[in-house]
């Protein structure tokens, strides 16, 4: 059985800087890409960010220049780093790793910019 275990999150001030971490436990076994997803109130899911095994980033253009997602394959976790944040990145965010037999999620945080 997998785990992913998310930290991070809080609430900031807009212009502030918060980091997400979201570390895999369990039966691992190939992980793949990893992704972390927002959804806002209302909102439908929104892939924010994505890392391959190799290392390759993509992003959505809401959050180029601003989000850096990165992975420490050593301790199977996945992070993103956001600086600059907007009051339009409120959301909870979730964490999904691609494993050889799955995709799994983390349970989710609350991220949330004030104005």
């Amino acid at each position: 059985q997998v785990q992913l275990v998310q930290s991070g999150g809080g609430l900031v001030q807009a212009g502030g800087s918060l980091r997400l971490s979201c570390a895999a436990s369990g039966y691992i076994f190939s992980i793949r890409t990893m992704y972390w997803y927002r959804q806002a109130p209302g909102r439908q899911r929104e892939l924010v960010a994505t890392i391959s095994s190799g290392g390759t980033a993509t992003y959505v253009d809401s959050v180029k220049g601003r989000f850096t997602i990165s992975r420490d394959n050593a301790k199977n976790t996945v992070y993103l780093q956001m600086n600059s944040l907007k009051p339009e990145d409120t959301a909870v965010y979730y964490c999904k790793v691609q494993f050889l037999n799955g995709d799994y999620w983390g349970q989710g945080t609350q991220v949330t910019v004030s104005s």
